[in-house]
């Protein structure tokens, strides 16, 4: 993609998303997630109704009338967004992919974050880490995000979830907001990382999907591509037990990784190539 091509659909990606934030989201993400505690910020005259233990009782004493300690919430945050680039992302079926639903999802994410004066970084990854963007705040900084997500060509095609789970625990040693954007198309065990990053770090997991994936259309012999694996294997989808087993088959993976988000306490929500992605978000945001 050239440069010139590139910048141009930045900034479409940061008009349409920086609008939807600004106008639904933020809100909603400025009371879903919490700073790290109450920060002294000033002491003022008592006041009827003041709770006894706020009293600074060396201020006084001193003045020989009542004082109260003032606290202020720490907001600042660090907003970590973890997203799978693998090949299995490139699949769509309507007018984004999923890698491009992901790169969405990390705009609003972002531009909520700065709105709320908040640092965010990215870590890109496939089987592996693919790229690591520490955080930082401003604007500039997540442009550089969206720009160095949308152009990105990884190394490798396969998934492992782990390494990158691995990686945020091992470089974040404070408490970050983690977005893991991922299709979970994943062989590896990523629920155990899943769960031993969230007892360091507030870790949340997008799923996302494509309506097509739900369901075997009858189209006769078919073949379908493995584009992690690089393989292909061919299917007979007139035949309605072959349809049958693949919805099935589908449907308890789903349900199985649900039940094992659940079971591990990491809030999750599906997002779709094909539907609003703001609902959603404000949904889940709220429940927190």
């Amino acid at each position: 993609m050239e440069t010139s091509e590139l910048l141009k659909k930045i900034r479409r990606l940061e008009i349409r998303t920086k609008g939807l934030t600004k106008h639904m989201f933020s809100g909603e993400y400025h009371s879903a997630f919490k700073g790290r505690g109450m920060a002294f910020s000033e002491v003022r005259d008592y006041h009827f109704g003041d709770e006894i233990r706020t009293i600074d009782w060396n201020v006084t004493a001193r003045y020989n009338e009542p004082f109260v300690k003032v606290f202020n919430e720490e907001r600042e945050l660090t907003i970590m967004l973890l997203i799978d680039i693998s090949g299995s992302t490139d699949f769509g079926t309507s007018e984004r992919t999923k890698r491009d639903l992901a790169l969405e999802i990390a705009a609003v994410l972002a531009f909520s974050a700065i709105e709320n004066n908040d640092k965010v970084g990215a870590l890109f990854m496939s089987d592996k880490v693919e790229k690591y963007i520490a955080p930082e705040k401003g604007k500039k900084h997540t442009l550089l995000i969206l720009r160095e997500l949308m152009g990105f060509v990884p190394t490798s095609k396969g998934t492992d979830l782990s390494e990158g789970l691995k990686f945020l625990r091992n470089t974040q040693k404070k408490r970050t907001i983690s977005f893991v954007i991922s299709d979970f198309t994943d062989e590896h065990n990523f629920i155990d990382g899943m769960r031993l990053t969230s007892k360091r770090h507030d870790t949340i997991a997008i799923r996302l999907k494509d309506e097509a994936e739900e369901i075997l259309p009858d189209l006769g012999i078919v073949s379908l591509f493995n584009a992690e694996l690089g393989s292909t294997c061919w299917v007979n989808s007139s035949n309605e037990n072959v349809r049958e087993r693949y919805a099935v088959q589908y449907q308890e993976r789903e349900h199985q990784l649900t039940q094992a988000f659940n079971r591990s306490g990491i809030d999750n929500v599906i997002l779709k190539t094909d539907d609003d992605i703001i609902r959603p978000l404000i949904a889940l945001f709220k429940q927190r």
